[in-house]
């Protein structure tokens, strides 16, 4: 059952969820930290730990500036918009940081847009290996598929960011020597679990998390041949 607006006896327009039958209290909690440690801020960065941890023969001839290269992704990627986002809260531009509503994401959106375009552009004017700039153009774009979905839904940004993480894995997997089987296993695993847990610890339709997830994948690929 799709979301749908409805008028309240203050004959204020309200978007009504549709509710499913809850299920167990462990089920739940697992569902809840799911969603926590693979928040959509984290995800840049647990991919950025990826590329230095498996190929780091690329960094011996780098500074040691672009050797905080996983740092700067946290400042970037987690901090920022971590930051705005409160700041929204605080001066009343959202209602929740948990941006329970398409209205609330509007702002975000667009504010994380700059961050993230910001960041590819700095990547791509350095020397850096092209997986950081492939990365970062991909979460740009996603953003963008994001604020467009937007429009019509509240497109899930759990199943983006699990949507370019899966395509990005499979992409290093399928391109290089290394034998890369238990990351992309494990990136098809993660991704399954993480949008099953958004089933059951948010309001998300399941049009909500398959577009999301479909945003993410195209993102990626759209992302490659451009850099």
């Amino acid at each position: 059952m799709e979301s749908h607006l409805a008028v309240d006896e203050k004959n204020t327009l309200l978007q009504v969820r549709p509710q499913r039958a809850k299920q167990t209290l462990p089920v739940r909690i697992v569902a809840r930290i799911l969603s926590i440690v693979f928040h959509p801020l984290f995800i840049p960065v647990y991919l950025c730990w990826l590329i230095v941890r498996t190929q780091s023969y690329l960094f011996g001839a780098f500074t040691e500036w672009e050797k905080t290269i996983v740092a700067r992704f946290g400042v970037m990627y987690i901090f920022f918009p971590l930051v705005s986002v409160l700041l929204m809260k605080a001066l009343k531009f959202i209602s929740s940081i948990h941006l329970r509503t398409q209205r609330d994401r509007i702002i975000p959106y667009v504010v994380c847009m700059i961050y993230y375009w910001w960041m590819w552009y700095v990547l791509h004017n350095q020397p850096v290996p092209d997986e950081f700039v492939q990365l970062s153009l991909a979460i740009f774009l996603a953003s963008i598929g994001g604020l467009f979905a937007n429009i019509s839904m509240k497109v899930s940004m759990h199943a983006m960011a699990v949507g370019i993480m899966a395509a990005f894995v499979m992409k290093l997997g399928f391109s290089q020597e290394l034998n890369f089987g238990f990351y992309i296993s494990g990136s098809i695993l993660l991704t399954g679990a993480i949008c099953t847990a958004r089933f059951i610890d948010s309001d998300h339709t399941p049009k909500e998390i398959y577009v999301g997830l479909f945003i993410g994948i195209v993102a990626l690929l759209l992302a490659v041949p451009f850099t």
